[in-house]
């Protein structure tokens, strides 16, 4: 490790370890305990997870078997070479969610089954997921015991996770172990489809602890909760998957791919849903002697009939329907080449539209049940899996805040996100019966189609991540309270002349907070709006990161900088407010160091000094921080 960076290390593990601070839980909420004993769970989002072959599988036009343990999701080589034999490892039963019959797959473990799914020279860089989180780990000294990765099979709906692995068995015995093997609670980091996890394990929780010792579980072992883009309401992405296929960026046809996720009961735990209606929960069926398996009910606020869209930008779906039936719209490839299709020319089409609540709850399938085979399945899948029949939540209902002492909402801004589709029949047979002909994005604040023409609705103050719609991701600011403190700041090293505070600003229940600040075009914001008085002992935080990329905000070098912070912050004996300062934000690693040409020296001479070492090609690689930079952490207090 460079030395500057390794003595950063060295001071940061001594203030740490040797002080052995500790504190009361008088009036923070606070654990009683030794701050060093922290440790790192991280649970992955959706296709994050590699998953190994259990099983032989011979494939006979293909020189490359698949044998136990060998890369399914993902082995690229495999998928180029043997498609069809890939698709049976990755493939479940669409109504029992088994494994398909010649092969059987499972979740690899360990924090190398969550860094780079697809491990190469050349394809490592291109799927590496948590790898660089690890890293910054390693490089500031936490210890290779306390960070640990509880990867899950992502294609199963969270009940068959605890039926067929126990997964929640084991993801509440991880929390324990952690706890006895450092002496302290955990740190949960949850991406994506993670979070859904995160929020059903605190749900199965309450059926596996008595009431009155639940808090007391939850606060023993859990001291902060870091939400990374959550699709809090879901995403209309999954919608895509579901009617049209998302390749994931491989080398597949829309067709498989459709044909592969449809096969997942997952697909549906992120449909979007309506931040006005709500299920009973079930946890009160088992105190209230009420059969598990009754269905729940489902209620909506006034506002879900009053107001459009459901909370969203628009409606989810726009799709033609035929004015022909099932078999004469969908006929096979050889009845389309013999057919005149004059004749259908005289039907047309009617054009219906969904918002999330009918998507959610199933109104959009029953209305195209008759024109799409696959329906049927899907139907069965939702009820089953989502609506009536799972015994502990029905995922597709809005979050409350997790009851956890300190939870940090996180999620990328203002990039081109995909809020809404136009489909229209094809022709063609399943998988490929659908086309979309129109995609309504959001940027920043207006709702454009593909075609640019603006498009009328209900636009949010910003737009999404690109994967997942800001209505989404934002429905954690009602996690805050009446008063929240708001401050902007650059998302680069800065002196603190770019910092803006906004504190005690007034915020409605339900309604989204729109910060009265500046922005530079040229520049990168982080917004942070902060409130630690609302709920006594609990603290709740959301950064809201400009241009950052769903996919790749785990691998944002900002992101980490502010998570470390944040905890360095919070294990300090001499911190001086709830939340770390924002006022500046030094070089904490050598990589922030660079050349300024202008000036002729290293930037930040505060911090960096010019110091080369062999193997050096360029003049901002022998800038690095000083020796006596590990001081500048005191700032942070």
């Amino acid at each position: 490790m460079r030395r500057g960076l390794r003595y950063l290390g060295i001071v940061v593990a001594l203030l740490i370890i040797g002080g052995g601070f500790r504190r009361s839980s008088g009036d923070g909420g606070e654990f009683s305990g030794d701050y060093s004993k922290l440790s790192g769970i991280i649970i992955p989002g959706l296709a994050s997870t590699q998953l190994r072959a259990w099983s032989f599988l011979d494939c006979p036009y293909s020189p490359l078997d698949f044998n136990p343990l060998d890369l399914v999701w993902l082995d690229t080589t495999k998928l180029l070479s043997a498609v069809n034999c890939w698709l049976k490892c990755m493939l479940l039963d669409p109504y029992n969610q088994t494994d398909h019959p010649e092969c059987k797959s499972r979740p690899d473990s360990g924090l190398s089954a969550i860094t780079e799914l697809d491990p190469g020279y050349i394809t490592g860089p291109l799927s590496s997921v948590w790898k660089e989180w690890i890293k910054w780990c390693i490089e500031f000294g936490i210890e290779a015991n306390a960070i640990i990765a509880v990867p899950y099979d992502w294609r199963l709906a969270p009940s068959m996770l605890e039926e067929r692995d126990l997964y929640f068995h084991r993801l509440k015995l991880t929390f324990e172990t952690a706890y006895k093997l450092r002496g302290g609670p955990s740190i949960v980091f949850a991406h994506s489809l993670g979070n859904h996890v995160f929020r059903y394990f605190l749900e199965w929780l309450k059926l596996e602890i008595a009431p009155k010792h639940y808090n007391q579980w939850l606060d023993k072992h859990i001291h902060a909760y870091f939400a990374v883009g959550a699709p809090l309401l879901g995403a209309t992405e999954t919608v895509k998957a579901t009617l049209f296929g998302n390749t994931f960026g491989l080398p597949i046809s829309e067709g498989t791919a459709r044909l592969m996720s449809n096969s997942f009961a997952s697909s549906l735990w992120m449909m979007p849903f309506s931040k006005y209606c709500t299920a009973d929960n079930p946890y009160w069926k088992h105190f209230s002697g009420a059969s598990r398996k009754s269905h729940q009910t489902y209620q909506c606020e006034e506002h879900e009939f009053h107001l459009n869209y459901s909370g969203w930008p628009t409606n989810i779906v726009n799709i033609e329907i035929p004015s022909i039936h099932a078999f004469d719209a969908y006929p096979s490839i050889t009845e389309v080449a013999q057919t005149n299709l004059s004749s259908m020319e005289c039907g047309l089409p009617s054009q219906l539209s969904f918002s999330a609540r009918e998507v959610s709850d199933g109104t959009f399938f029953r209305a195209i049940e008759d024109y799409d085979s696959d329906n049927k399945r899907l139907l069965y899948q939702l009820q089953k899996w989502v609506i009536s029949c799972d015994p502990v939540l029905n995922p597709l209902t809005p979050w409350d805040r997790p009851p956890v002492k300190n939870v940090f909402c996180i999620y990328g801004i203002d990039l081109k996100t995909e809020v809404g589709y136009y489909f229209a029949p094809s022709g063609k047979p399943y998988p490929d019966n659908w086309i979309i002909t129109d995609v309504i994005y959001e940027l920043e604040g207006s709702l454009f189609s593909r075609s640019g023409n603006l498009v009328e609705g209900n636009p949010g103050a910003a737009s999404g991540d690109e994967t997942v719609p800001y209505n989404s991701l934002s429905l954690c600011k009602n996690w805050l309270g009446p008063k929240v403190n708001i401050t902007r700041t650059p998302q680069s090293e800065h002196d603190g002349s770019d910092v803006q505070v906004e504190l005690n600003v007034e915020h409605q229940h339900e309604a989204d907070i729109a910060p009265n600040m500046t922005r530079s075009p040229r520049v990168k914001y982080i917004t942070y709006y902060e409130d630690s008085e609302s709920i006594p002992g609990k603290r709740t935080a959301v950064w809201e990161l400009d241009k950052a990329n769903h996919r790749n905000i785990v691998r944002s070098p900002v992101l980490m900088r502010e998570l470390w912070l944040q905890m360095w912050h919070d294990i300090h004996p001499d911190r001086k407010s709830e939340f770390v300062t924002k006022a500046k934000r030094g070089p904490l690693r050598d990589d922030d160091c660079y050349w300024d040409y202008g000036k002729a020296r290293c930037a930040w001479p505060e911090y960096c000094e010019y110091r080369y070492l062999f193997g050096d090609v360029h003049l901002g690689q022998s800038c690095r921080l000083k020796n006596s930079s590990a001081d500048t952490l005191l700032h942070y207090l």
